[in-house]
């Protein structure tokens, strides 16, 4: 994803610096080209050796120290950048960006690039609410910079809990990923997604549902308004953040979903039924609690509106993709769905193999177009899996 792309890595001196050694790790399996600039400070706490050897670059500590070619190393590093992460960024190192202070290497770099610079803040949660750096961070939002939000948790030296914590690298390498490599080829176009399961209710405290856990819609939700869509996400139920930038319809049911997804059908130019939608409901709702009085209970059900199947028979020449989880014969049954509801392609996934069921941060998948065309995949996350989908609908933009 990273291949050809110099990502400039500053790292400050705080406790969290431990975990920026895991991010150039994964920075560079994504094929970056990594250079670590460390301030005085954070060599107390991580060696320079250790960056060294997992970036392959020489790490540079000190502004004046001899340098290890002609070029004037800062404006060389802060010209060879497709972009700068500074992590953990401490209150000082914002606090210098925000006030024009370069009076080290790091601080330097920062001002003389003209690439994304990225501060991941990590700092004692008191600190980190503290008036004046929340003036500094909105100073430097103004200006461009941009900041990835700490994570909330107990502090690694403090023992306090609070807003503060350096993310997990994964959630880093992610945001990096999505400021370098991200191209604006959706920039314009309208995308409904649906996502998470639907809940059926028996009684007032009881339903039927299923596993699914809106992951792989949110992903492709996020992914897709990264590349500059707007998107519309209309979800189930689901226990995860609602991705930025994006517009959430929470619905419960099938019908509730249906006719959300109806209301907004018009404006869409892209429709990707992700959701894990119930194929049946009961034929009627209790209203009081249902008790427990027989060995043997049977409920009477009905079959739900198939919500792909009626935006097939509407969409004309827009583009529909539908999903199908399955345990067994995964070709034959995606390719029937594909056939009956009139999707353009279908993303086919057999949740028992391992990496490829609900509630994962992983997926399986295979994706098949109307004319038979087929692209398998190996396991990766279900962010990656979101962006190989977007990149087979803009194919299809583009070549019909």
């Amino acid at each position: 994803m990273l291949k050809g792309k110099t990502i400039v890595v500053g790292v400050c001196g705080g406790i969290a610096a431990y975990k920026v050694v895991d991010v150039v790790s994964r920075l560079r399996k994504q094929h970056a080209q990594v250079h670590v600039i460390m301030t005085e400070h954070a060599t107390r706490f991580v060696a320079p050796l250790t960056f060294q050897s997992l970036s392959n670059n020489p790490v540079v500590t000190d502004m004046f120290a001899e340098p290890k070619t002609w070029d004037v190393e800062h404006i060389s590093l802060a010209r060879k950048a497709d972009m700068m992460l500074v992590a953990p960024a401490t209150a000082n190192i914002i606090g210098k960006v925000a006030n024009g202070i370069a009076d080290d290497m790091l601080s330097t770099v920062i001002m003389a690039t003209t690439a994304p610079v990225l501060f991941v803040p990590a700092m004692n949660y008191a600190m980190y609410e503290n008036l004046v750096v929340q003036e500094n961070i909105s100073k430097l939002e103004r200006f461009g910079y941009r900041f990835m939000e700490p994570d909330t948790g107990v502090m690694a030296a403090e023992g306090e809990s609070g807003k503060g914590r350096l993310p997990e690298p994964e959630k880093i390498v992610q945001e990096v990923l999505k400021t370098v490599t991200v191209d604006q080829d959706l920039k314009g176009r309208r995308i409904l997604i649906t996502a998470g399961p639907t809940r059926e209710p028996m009684d007032p405290v009881r339903y039927i549902s299923n596993h699914s856990s809106g992951k792989m819609g949110y992903a492709l939700a996020e992914a897709a308004a990264g590349r500059g869509a707007a998107v519309t996400l209309v979800s189930g139920p689901v226990n995860i953040q609602k991705p930025e930038n994006v517009s959430t319809v929470d619905v419960t049911t099938a019908d509730d979903m249906l006719e959300a997804v109806l209301a907004r059908q018009a404006d869409q130019d892209i429709f990707i039924m992700v959701a894990a939608v119930a194929d049946y409901k009961c034929a009627s709702i209790a209203d009081k609690k249902i008790k427990k009085t027989q060995d043997r209970f049977t409920v009477e059900m009905v079959k739900n509106p198939d919500i792909a199947k009626e935006i097939g028979k509407i969409k004309g020449n827009r583009i529909l993709v539908g999903f199908s989880a399955e345990t067994n014969d995964l070709e034959s049954n995606a390719r029937s769905k594909l056939d009956s509801k009139n999707l353009d392609m279908i993303v086919a996934n057999d949740v028992t193999q391992e990496g490829a069921g609900f509630g994962t941060d992983t997926n399986i998948v295979k994706i098949i177009r109307k004319d038979g065309t087929i692209n398998e995949f190996p396991i990766m996350s279900k962010l990656d899996v979101a962006r190989e989908i977007l990149d087979e609908i803009n194919k299809l933009m583009v070549n019909g």
